[in-house]
């Protein structure tokens, strides 16, 4: 019992320090930015100008969805590294 008490407080020191880590990343070459932390959260989304076409608004758009879907991914595999490491790799529930 004391160890699962053990586990769930060095579980919960791990998603509290999620939140204050971040991750980076853009599309088009730099031309949209995201950042966002270990919890999936958007903290940053920078559109350098040169990106602002108001007569293609799509490729804004995409450029947009791609950088935040890759963010989101790298925060994913950022979140799964620190909880593997205090789990020894095994998968628990909602994690």
């Amino acid at each position: 019992m004391r160890q699962a008490q053990q586990l769930q407080a060095r579980l919960a020191k791990a998603q509290q320090e999620l939140e204050h880590q971040t991750v980076e990343a853009s599309a088009g070459g730099g031309a949209v930015t995201v950042i966002m932390t270990g919890q999936q959260k958007v903290v940053s989304v920078v559109i350098k100008p040169e990106a602002v076409d108001p007569d293609d608004i799509p490729l804004l758009e995409d450029l947009v969805i791609t950088a935040v879907n890759e963010a989101l991914e790298k925060s994913r595999q950022l979140a799964a590294s620190r909880l593997e490491a205090i789990t020894g790799g095994f998968k628990l529930p909602g994690m």
